[in-house]
């Protein structure tokens, strides 16, 4: 028996099939392009990055392995969010899909409904303020500026719960995930406020909320005949992939924390009780009864494939990557006096201002090509120290477990330990999220329990800060923070928006 995980990247839809025992038999990836229709935007083509990618991936599989489709005792789906897509009636795009907070299209729409709540009130029954991570406002923004396609919509979605909706019909949400709509979500109460969703929409546009494991239905014919899996096999509710990534680190006990280094930088730590910090965001975790806080860092490897795009003519990905990377590696730690505010697409926590602009401050004509690239991954190391240390204010985090792409980049990790301080670990496996969510899949199915994610993915080393750095780092670190605090006026100005 088999469980298949496909988790939908910014870049790429990655498939995974696992083993009842708990082993990586194969690994299918489909590459696509994060939309960036103007500054602040970021979208998806969910028909074809979202459902294509699935089945593209699925198929691989099947046809790699040979296996027989009957083989696969369980289905998860986990995916970047969370993400605003209004949907009809048979799940089917109606526009292009609004990405997580990278896309900052709402910042009027949060600011006004911030203001007719209150941040108290978002903060007591929502668990995390209003922000580009939040779907509510987006929804707004849909109603202000495309009221055609909302009027057609008979839901709205993400990523996880459109892939489940293809596949069985069913459209159901987990509660980490419901939890991202704010202010459509109480915290408390777990469960959809149906009056504040009436001030935006109709409350029958959302989905079902459900644990993460349940199992949300069955793949139907139609969705057999495009991905190749058996009629009948059980696909649970799953989650957003950073969750599912977590899970594929084993994040699961109070106090863990994971680092998953992708496009972006997203944190989740494990915490006993329900925390409330204006900085963060804070949801119900995959089981009941547990809670999660978490942060993130707007863009980081997006940057890498900007600077890659934008500024050189490196047209060969992964060949233009390791020479970028080579290069890096002769410049020294500081990057000689440069330093980078990564804040490219506004940034999330624990500024959650939109209206953050990205800057090489300290360029001269010594600087060099690798500098510049060093000197921003340097900074998107800053930027996560700066979450690093909201959490360790929150709740001191008992091991730190590194995942994702960045991973795999060398000076990336050791940078960023080094700028933090604060050993992280890797695991054996670091196929992430799509892993995580063929083992959220055996959950669901009886396979596997929880603590079975260590034996099946063990530590594998540790990268630990190298203290002749740590004073260079230091004060580097505190030129960061003052650096956007003496700016932030004049980034408001340049955005076009009143200071």
């Amino acid at each position: 028996m088999y469980l298949l995980g496909v988790d939908i990247g910014s870049y790429s839809a990655k498939g995974v099939l696992l083993s009842k025992t708990g082993e990586v038999t194969a690994v299918a990836v489909q590459p696509h392009e994060m939309r960036v229709p103007g500054p602040g935007l970021a979208e998806h083509d969910a028909d074809q990055d979202w459902w294509g990618g699935f089945c593209s991936v699925t198929r691989q599989l099947l046809d790699k392995t040979g296996i027989d489709p009957k083989q696969i005792a369980g289905v998860a789906c986990s995916g970047i969010g969370p993400c605003m897509l209004p949907v009809n009636a048979e799940g089917k795009a109606l526009r292009q899909a609004v990405l997580y907070g990278v896309d900052t299209r709402s910042k009027a729409e949060i600011d006004e409904l911030t203001q007719h709540y209150g941040a108290d009130f978002v903060m007591r029954h929502c668990g995390m303020p209003l922000t580009t991570q939040a779907v509510g406002p987006k929804v707004l923004w849909l109603a202000r500026h495309e009221p055609e396609v909302l009027a057609k919509a008979a839901h709205i979605v993400g990523c996880p719960t459109y892939l489940v909706q293809r596949l069985t019909g069913a459209c159901v949400v987990d509660h980490y995930g419901a939890a991202n709509y704010a202010p459509f979500y109480d915290v408390e109460k777990l469960a959809w406020d149906t009056v504040r969703t009436s001030d935006i929409c109709s409350p029958d546009l959302l989905p079902e909320a459900r644990w993460t494991c349940d199992i949300a239905g069955k793949v139907h014919g139609i969705a057999a005949s495009q991905t190749g899996l058996a009629v009948g096999t059980p696909v649970i509710v799953g989650t957003i992939d950073a969750a599912a990534e977590a899970t594929s680190v084993g994040v699961l006990g109070h106090g863990d924390l994971m680092v998953m280094y992708g496009t972006s930088v997203f944190f989740i730590q494990v915490v006993p009780e329900l925390q409330r910090d204006a900085r963060r965001w804070s949801a119900p975790y995959l089981f009941p009864g547990t809670w999660a806080a978490m942060g993130a860092v707007s863009t980081a490897g997006a940057l890498t494939h900007w600077f890659r795009r934008e500024l050189t003519q490196l047209d060969d990905r992964d060949a233009g990557f390791a020479l970028l990377q080579a290069e890096a590696e002769q410049s020294p730690p500081g990057s000689h006096g440069l330093l980078a505010l990564p804040y490219f697409s506004g940034e999330r926590t624990p500024l959650n201002d939109p209206l953050a602009r990205g800057m090489f401050f300290g360029l001269n004509l010594t600087h060099t090509r690798a500098d510049m690239y060093r000197s921003l991954l340097e900074g998107v190391a800053h930027a996560t120290r700066h979450n690093l240390d909201m959490f360790e204010q929150g709740f001191p985090a008992s091991a730190v477990y590194a995942v994702g792409g960045g991973v795999n980049n060398a000076l990336w990790m050791q940078a960023s330990v080094d700028i933090a301080g604060k050993p992280q670990r890797v695991r054996q496996q670091t196929v992430g999220a799509a892993m995580g969510s063929a083992f959220l899949a055996g959950i669901g199915v009886g396979l596997f329990q929880t603590a079975d994610i260590e034996r099946i993915n063990p530590v594998a080393r540790e990268i630990v800060p190298q203290a002749d750095r740590r004073a260079r780092y230091d004060k580097d670190h505190q030129m960061f923070l003052r650096l956007y605090a003496s700016t932030r006026d004049l980034m408001a100005e340049i955005a076009g928006a009143p200071t």
